[in-house]
Formats: C-alpha cells, structure tokens, sequence
C-alpha cells in the first residue's frame, strides 16, 4: 500500500481520579489523517485545516512520533503526512494524542503492521513530550488500543485495556485557553497520606465498576479530591456544570485532562443528551463560547479506513 487514510479520535484522561493513568477513547470528534509513502525520506507535514500547527517535523508532534518509528524500523522510505484537525488544540480532549497515534497507526500499516499497539504507545509519547513537556500516555494509549485503558506504568511502558459496559460521554468545551503546563504547576508537590488511601480506594472502585457494569459503583467512584479541587478554579462555572449534570442524571465526571473541557458520563443517550442539555443552560449564561459533543465510547481507536470509507 502507498496509501492509508484513518480517523484518530479523542480521548479523555483522567477519567476523574485517576489522574495520568486513566482515560478513555470517544467516538467522534475525530481526525481525519492521510499517510502517503514517499520515495524521498524523512518526513514532510500538510495542514489541511486553520490551526495553523507547524509544519516542520521536528516541532509538529506527528512528524516527531513518525520520524522516531521510521528510523526505528529502518524504513527505506519517507511520508507525507496530511491531517485535517476537528479536534481543536488546546481542548483537553487530546489533540496532540490524536495526531500522533493517528500518524503512528497510518505509517505501521505502511510498515506491514510489524510494531505492536504497546510500541506504538511508546513513539506516541514522543509527541506528547513534545506537546507538553511530559511523557504520559492516559491519551494515546485510548487512542491507539480505544474504549478504556489503564496506564500501569510508562517505565517500563505496561498499558491494560480494561471492560466497560455501554457509556455514554457528554462533553463541554468552553472556548478559553489553559496550557498544559501551567495546570500542571498548579498541583501539590505532597498528598497526604490519608488523602492517597481515598483517591486509590476511588481508582480500584472505578475499575472494578467497569469490569462488573455496575453503574452505581462507577457513579459512586468518580471523586477526585486531589487534582479537580486546585484545577476547577480555571474553567468558568464547573462547579454549575457539574451539578447541574448531576441533575440531569449523569453517573459523574469531571476535567478532561488538564481542561478546559468537562466531560459527564451517562448509561444511555437519552440521559446524555439531557446532561447536553444543562450544560448549554449554564455556559449560555455566562456569554463564554462552546461546543458540546455526545460521544459513545469508541471501542477501536485509531481507525484505518478502507477504500469505500
């Protein structure tokens, strides 16, 4: 093949308590990706799209995950890779993620398949070291395996793909900034040990929810109280989204990585379409600018497309 065209969806991480280790991959949005194979090497990148990303490889977190796997692979030719972005940077909802696991699956594909989902995680943290400054995978992990995946650790890289019963996402998206880097400096240096206890009693229940489809226990288990409580005080009106979501009977959610957007779980869409509902109330008041999307969750990841796609 010369050519591979995939979509490369969003993510969520976090997943409320479990902050670099948890996340999940959506349905849509996605990004619409094209891979060619070049007889000149290295890697060249066209943006189809307003963003305004750089082109040049060594500063676009796809063309630095790529580049890093073809020279791996010892691939005797170059690409060319265009990507028309839906999923806006700076989101929260794992841009960066989508770009580089998306490139990743599209030039592995041109490599015959021959480097393994957990390799590909490993080049994907390249551009997530590139995007902002840290080697997690709790995006591209979902991104590449898809539905939830538990970071057990990233040295030595061990990802587990985790069951989940049927969930719904709603998401939020107020149109404000917040970098990746100054969320992060906001969190404490030193928890306190009885704080730890909870937080990890919360992670284990959230796993053990999925895996058993008990929504109560999921419901019961989406509290953070490490990371939510010093990060809220950047996205406008979260507290009122979040109870208002609750409401509407969502099972709980909260900051979609590090902000600004806030996701809300549901068991069916009817009730996610509801909590869609009481978001838009909310942020219509306030005059901040949004997109909201209902997503089920996306049991594949990356999306290789076939020729009547």
């Amino acid at each position: 093949m010369q050519e591979i065209h995939v979509h490369a969806p969003a993510t969520v991480a976090n997943v409320v308590c479990g902050f670099d280790c948890l996340g999940f991959a959506l349905a849509e949005p996605f990004d619409e990706m094209t891979v060619r194979r070049t007889d000149q090497p290295g890697v060249r990148i066209i943006n189809r799209d307003n963003f305004n990303l750089p082109t040049e490889p060594e500063r676009n977190v796809a063309g630095v995950a790529a580049a890093a796997m073809l020279k791996k692979a010892r691939a005797d030719f170059g690409i060319e890779i265009g990507i028309t972005k839906h999923i806006m940077p700076g989101s929260g909802i794992g841009s960066s993620a989508a770009s580089s696991a998306g490139a990743l699956v599209a030039v592995n594909r041109l490599l015959e398949d021959r480097i393994s989902k957990l390799e590909l995680v490993d080049f994907a943290m390249d551009g997530e070291e590139l995007a902002s400054g840290s080697r997690h995978a709790d995006n591209v992990a979902p991104c590449i395996f898809g539905g939830f995946t538990l970071v057990r650790s990233t040295d030595p890289l061990d990802i587990v793909q985790l069951e989940f019963p049927p969930l719904w996402a709603t998401i939020i998206h107020p149109q404000i900034e917040i970098k990746t880097a100054e969320a992060r400096a906001m969190l404490p240096k030193d928890v306190p040990l009885k704080t730890a206890v909870r937080q990890w009693g919360n992670v284990g229940a959230l796993v053990a929810g999925l895996a058993k489809g008990d929504y109560g226990l999921i419901a019961s288990a989406l509290e953070d109280i490490i990371v939510e409580p010093v990060r809220k005080s950047l996205i406008p009106d979260f507290d009122e989204v979040k109870s208002s979501s609750l409401e509407a009977d969502a099972l709980g959610g909260g900051i979609s990585g590090s902000g600004p957007s806030i996701f809300m779980l549901s068991s069916n869409p009817n009730t996610a379409a509801r909590v869609e509902k009481a978001m838009h109330i909310v942020y219509s008041q306030n005059g901040i600018k949004f997109n909201t999307y209902i997503s089920e969750i996306n049991y594949e990841g990356v999306r290789v497309l076939t020729g009547n796609e």
